[in-house]
């Protein structure tokens, strides 16, 4: 994105940082007096952005003066932002690569040059999304007391970097070779960690390097069996395009890797420096606002126009101060902190709007505590939380091993420009749209859910809040469960041995770390939890599906060389795999037997992980009640086996002895937890991370992939496949097209999610993609999952509203399916769509208020495009998702205010006619007619006339395409 500065209208705030000519910047804080000094950190850096950027066509000087004018102009004007960086992950980013790869096809086609075909923009995509667990428990069984040792000894005196009292022989683990000198306390640290070749599991007895567990190793080798055409493909777009790297499997999560390995915080390009900003396919982009990089998470659409040199345009923000005071308790972990936040900030309505955080609170949260809570900004609604960049996150960069003379420039840049936040200088605050305070003491232990991520219980509230839910009405809390089915029982035979199941019975527990994983203290909580809990004498029913999946090899590094797996593993939180797993629905089935009984008694049974979505059937069809909890938290309820239990009265089980133990005998303390982190966490992790990303794996790098300039599609490939997108590939834009007699495909009510509208998780047998999957010659064992096959459009359109607790109001009850009017027919939405299309009857989709709302996925509006819906009109949308739409050429319309559907008599079974004029402006009014002879007006919710300008080219893709021929 940088363009030549000779050329730009700023070139006289241009300087040399320290007199070093290959160091140039532009000096922003000079530009508008006292005018910048008031602006939020965050709008400093889209000025600066705007600044060097400026060109005069893409980025014009009216842009930068009103980000300037940020105080008058916010909610008012369009602004562009060209991002330093792309960051993809293969679900999302698979369709963006292979839209690159037809729109080469494309433009072949059309006499254009192919080969001109790649990202503007430097672009990462991680493989992380593929993983699905198939093996689950643990391979390897350890004593009770597998660290040895005095079990009542002070943690810190069991590191398992101190010399330990006793040697024991490796208890089944074969690779290691015999009793050893576990007291041999000569090694430092340095040394140990140097010894550690891509994070391995240690020996919990010798810490001698073993090879990974079972469990890992088998997943990874069916991960790469049924992706492999998908993982070939990736790798020939790492050989054919420009300017884009592949960071392969089993590395590590997008945003986790983003975080620890692709931030820059400064770049430094052609000797000039400026603020590291991003944009992802991913939701979770956000995380790296923690370490005072701006960056939010964008659909697809958008970002394959970002790659090809189009700047993210969106309206000037409010930006919302969220002051922080106070000091948490001990207790509260950062998963307490970030739900309490998410609560308020969503009651704060900050939906669309930055967040940037100040205040006395802040100093006291750590980079990985920012992170956490930056992370979980997609779920309170707001663009991005942004924590400026001060000492803490220069302390944990230097900590993570980052350049030191990298270091003193980031420092010096930034001061200069006014982007380093110092608590101790003088200097005034910026000025904020609204303050929203938040006291750090009054936040307590929560969990969140049944069925929502902003919905939280007090820990010590939720037995109460459980029963509750299982009385209320069906609803977004409700399970509406009869009085006298309440305390049902359902015993059930497992493994030869009978349990009891009930409503609130725990059957799924996942430590899972596309939240938790950037901080250590919650990692560490939940294995020090587990290894009381083993001490203990405390155990884990066999039934229940308990799994590990760290972000990255970092965690399983700290948690091994802290002495802590072992005891996860012995209560069978065994090490899955590196990638997203149960939080995206790839968990491995339930026991039949424990799935007959769920649904034998209708019991209410329950996940719980420490993730950040719980939406209702997300994690397994059987289980309808999912709580987000802290990882110690996940444990100590896998460990009760229920959710309906008051921690403070109630024993988590029997230990030895017959003693009843309690949750607070057991919870680690922040010194405990202190001690181990500063042992674990070490700057020679990090650097084992980083030299694991840049030497790849051995699967990887034998995987032989084509060269040719154009991909080889194959017609029978059922993972791969040449989309329709570029078929009516126009050089000018045509008037929009008036959508005449359209049926309703789907009549929705409020808070329909990505979840609802995106394919996602396993394939359902009963599904409109099994049957095209079936037809191919596939078995269900070969279905692998949606986001696996996000390359294939066929499947895609057939996932599209194929959630199976989809509520149209067409059918009265969850389900994937729809009427199809002309014929009376109720059928899955995807075979009524098909029958429309090819009575060449377009569609429409109604639905009630934050229509669109979860993380962000193209498919959400590249499905119903495909479905053939020309327009949806809705009581108010998710933004990231609005764009979307338009991004595809899917019209977004809003009711006016104080109208729906029910207000203007609508049923849904009218059609409806659709005029749009010639000159489409922004926040046009519009008419809509329908076959009764009603008459209603609605907005046309273009916000600019870039978004018209797409709209009228069919989308984003055909417009960027445009510019090759």
């Amino acid at each position: 994105f940088f363009l030549s500065s000779s050329g730009s209208p700023y070139q006289s705030v241009i300087e040399t940082l320290g007199n070093d000519p290959q160091k140039k910047f532009y000096n922003v804080s000079k530009l508008g007096g006292t005018k910048y000094d008031t602006l939020p950190y965050s709008i400093r850096v889209l000025f600066e952005s705007s600044v060097r950027n400026c060109d005069g066509f893409l980025v014009k000087e009216t842009d930068a003066m009103n980000i300037l004018d940020w105080k008058t102009k916010q909610n008012n004007v369009e602004v562009p932002f060209c991002p330093a960086r792309v960051v993809l992950q293969d679900f999302t980013g698979i369709p963006a690569m292979v839209d690159f790869a037809a729109m080469r096809e494309a433009v072949r086609n059309a006499g254009g040059d192919p080969v001109k075909v790649n990202p503007a923009c430097p672009t990462d995509l991680t493989v992380d999304h593929s993983l699905q667990i198939d093996y689950s428990k643990c391979a390897i069984q350890n004593a009770p007391n597998p660290g040895g040792g005095d079990s009542q000894k002070p943690m810190a005196k069991l590191s398992p970097l101190r010399a330990q009292p006793r040697k024991l022989p490796c208890r089944g683990q074969t690779s290691c070779k015999g009793p050893c000198g576990a007291g041999d306390g000569s090694r430092s640290a340095g040394q140990f960690a140097a010894q550690i070749e891509n994070t391995p599991i240690l020996c919990p007895f010798h810490l001698q390097p073993l090879p990974e567990p079972e469990t890992v190793l088998k997943n990874q080798e069916m991960e790469f069996g049924r992706n492999r055409e998908r993982l070939q493909f990736f790798k020939w777009s790492s050989k054919v395009f420009k300017n884009i790297s592949i960071i392969p499997p089993e590395t590590g999560m997008a945003h986790q890797v983003n975080l620890e390995y692709l931030s820059r915080v400064v770049f430094e390009v052609k000797d000039f420096l400026y603020p590291d900003s991003v944009v992802g396919t991913d939701s979770h982009t956000t995380m790296v606002n923690g370490l005072g990089i701006l960056g939010w998470g964008v659909g697809g659409i958008e970002t394959e126009g970002v790659m090809l040199g189009m700047p993210v345009t969106l309206t000037l923000p409010e930006v919302v101060g969220c002051e922080l005071t106070g000091t948490a308790s001990s207790l509260a972990t950062s998963i307490d902190i970030v739900l309490s936040i998410t609560k308020q900030l969503r009651q704060a309505d900050v939906a669309g709007k930055f967040v940037e955080f100040f205040g006395s609170g802040i100093s006291q949260l750590s980079v990985a505590d920012r992170t956490t809570i930056a992370n979980m900004c997609p779920e309170y609604g707001a663009i991005l939380s942004f924590f400026p960049v001060d000492n803490v996150t220069l302390k944990h960069l230097k900590h993570t091993g980052f350049d030191k003379a990298k270091l003193e420039v980031m420092e010096a840049y930034l001061k200069t420009v006014k982007l380093f936040r110092n608590y101790d200088s003088s200097s005034r605050e910026p000025e904020y749209s609204q303050v929203v305070q938040i006291n750090l003491s009054s936040i307590v232990s929560y969990v969140s859910g049944p069925k929502r991520s902003q919905d939280r219980v007090a820990v010590t509230n939720m037995k109460s809040d459980f029963q509750a839910c299982l009385n209320e009405k069906f609803g977004v809390k409700g399970f509406q469960i009869a009085a006298e089915k309440q305390n049902d029982i359902v015993p059930v035979q497992y493994e030869g041995n009978e349990y009891k199941l009930s409503h609130g019975c725990v059957v799924i527990a996942a430590v899972i770390s596309c939240t938790n994983n950037c901080n250590p203290s919650v990692m560490l909580a939940a294995g020090l939890l587990a290894k009381k809990a083993v001490e203990a004498g405390l155990v884990v029913k066999p039934y229940i599906r308990t799994s590990l999946s760290p972000g990255s090899g970092i965690v399983t590094h700290y948690l091994s060389s802290s002495g802590v797996l072992p005891y996860l593993s012995k209560l069978g939180f065994e090490v899955v795999g590196y990638g997203c797993s149960t939080c995206v629905g790839n968990t491995a089935p339930l026991p039949e037997a424990i799935r007959n009984a769920i649904k034998q008694g209708d019991i209410i049974a329950c996940g719980v992980l420490s993730g950040t979505k719980n939406f209702e059937g997300r994690l397994c069809d059987c289980v309808r009640a999912n709580y987000l909890a802290s990882p110690p938290l996940v444990v100590a309820y896998a460990i009760a086996g229920t959710v309906k239990i008051d921690f403070e009265t109630e024993p988590l089980g029997t230990g030895f002895n017959g003693k009843s133990i309690y949750l607070r005998d057991i919870w680690p303390t922040r010194g405990e937890l202190h001690t181990v982190e500063e042992e674990c966490v070490i700057s020679s992790m990090f650097k084992e991370l980083k030299d694991k990303m840049e030497k790849g794996n051995k699967r990887w790098n034998l995987l032989e992939a084509p060269e040719s300039t154009l991909f080889p599609w194959d017609l029978k490939s059922t993972y791969i496949r040449c989309p329709s997108f570029f078929d009516k590939l126009a050089k000018e834009p045509v008037a929009p097209q008036v959508i005449e007699n359209a049926h309703v495909l789907l009549y929705l009510g409020d808070s329909v999610t990505t979840d609802h509208i995106s394919p996602a998780g396993s394939i359902a047998r009963s599904s409109a993609a099994a049957r095209y999957l079936t037809n191919k010659g596939l078995t269900p064992r070969e279905f692998n999952s949606y986001g696996a096959r996000r390359g294939n459009d066929a499947v895609m359109t057939r996932g599209t509203f194929a959630n199976i607790k989809l509520l149209n109001k067409f059918i009265g009850k969850p389900a994937p399916k729809t009427i199809h009017f002309p014929s009376g027919q109720t059928l899955d939405v995807f075979e009524a769509a098909e029958l429309y299309q090819k009575e060449g009857i377009p569609v429409i989709i109604l639905a009630g208020k934050k229509y669109g709302l979860g993380g962000s996925r193209d498919w959400t509006a590249k499905g119903p495009y495909l479905l053939g819906v020309k327009a949806v009109l809705a009581e108010s949308y998710e933004k990231v998702h609005k764009s979307q739409l338009v991004g595809i050429g899917i019209a977004p319309l809003q009711f006016l205010p104080g109208e729906n559907p029910s207000t203007l008599g609508l049923t849904g079974r009218e059609q409806f006619s659709i005029l749009f004029p010639s000159d489409l402006s922004p926040g046009m009014t519009l008419d809509i007619k329908t076959s009764t002879g009603k008459v209603f007006s609605v907005t046309a919710l273009f916000e600019n006339d870039v978004e018209i300008t797409l709209y009228k080219y069919g989308g984003s893709l055909n417009f960027v395409a445009r510019r090759f021929l």
